[in-house]
């Protein structure tokens, strides 16, 4: 069956940065080892899956996205590139359009919201998807019955139902459980006193973070610890966790096409070599990379 492969790209783009030997250089003095890693990557996820749909979702609205405009403390815990790898960024997104992989990247949205968007699409097309990422947050994209979210490093490959088994949580109630917990790799603040274990439990009893608050009075006959303490700092951050909930949803709507056309795969190996020279990779790295890709 054909499906839609949504690769979340500045996963494997960083981890290949930070794993790969710090050893090369083209002549401007930049580095390619997240170049070098990410297109081994690419190279051997197509070799593998064979693709008939794909597209890869990049950020870059660091500091410019509408959460940002929301709440301008999101991500302020994270570095922005410097020049170096902001290069390298750029080559691998360039590098992926030239294999023939659709790409999306904005200063509105973030790559969740276009594999989201692009999730919505592929559905109403009747194509399964397959997220392919290792961000918890993505599972949102992960709607339909056959439907999966893979970890492509880590070799974890989940259906909805297996990811939903081993949460005790829907994935439709994602954005309201990191809400409630906050997440701290993003800087969102949750509600105090309230980490994973006790949103859980909130949400398997009231079903949603609306459902908490209609109910409110409940909790004391939950069966929750802390109930008392936890009713008291929902009702004081009330604000703030709904403030929370419009950063942790996912925006469906970042890509505008009305079919799954534009995420059809043809590799185009041919426009990849000349790019590779061009910003300064090996010629033998390259002429392997592309007989790798030919090969499948």
């Amino acid at each position: 069956m054909s499906r839609l492969y949504c690769i979340d790209a500045s996963i494997y783009i960083f981890r290949a940065y930070f794993s790969m030997p710090d050893r090369w250089y083209n002549d401007a003095g930049y580095p390619l080892n997240a170049v070098y890693g990410y297109a081994r990557f690419l190279v051997n996820f197509i070799r593998e899956t064979r693709p008939s749909y794909l597209m890869a979702a990049y950020d870059e609205s660091l500091g410019s996205g509408y959460r940002h405009t929301l709440y301008p403390d999101y991500k302020s815990n994270r570095v922005l590139p410097d020049e170096s790898l902001a290069f390298q960024l750029a080559a691998c997104r360039e590098l992926g359009e030239r294999l023939g992989i659709r790409s999306y990247a904005g200063a509105r949205f973030e790559a969740d919201d276009y594999i989201a968007s692009g999730a919505r699409i592929a559905a109403a097309a009747g194509l399964p998807v397959t997220v392919v990422s290792r961000d918890k947050d993505l599972v949102q994209a992960v709607r339909g019955e056959h439907d999966e979210w893979w970890d492509y490093a880590a070799g974890t490959r989940l259906s909805k139902a297996e990811w939903e088994a081993s949460q005790q949580l829907r994935v439709e109630q994602i954005a309201d459980w990191l809400a409630l917990m906050g997440d701290s790799i993003d800087a969102i603040p949750g509600v105090p006193g309230i980490g994973k274990k006790t949103a859980i439990a909130l949400l398997s009893r009231f079903e949603s973070l609306d459902g908490i608050y209609a109910q409110l009075d409940n909790i004391h006959d939950s069966g929750i610890r802390g109930a008392a303490r936890i009713r008291q700092a929902l009702l004081e951050h009330r604000e703030q966790v709904y403030l929370a909930r419009k950063l942790t949803v996912l925006h469906d709507r970042a890509i505008k096409a009305r079919s799954a056309k534009p995420f059809s795969f043809s590799q185009r190996g041919e426009r990849l070599q000349d790019y590779l020279l061009e910003i300064g990779c090996g010629a033998a790295w390259s002429r392997k990379l592309l007989a790798d890709l030919e090969r499948a």
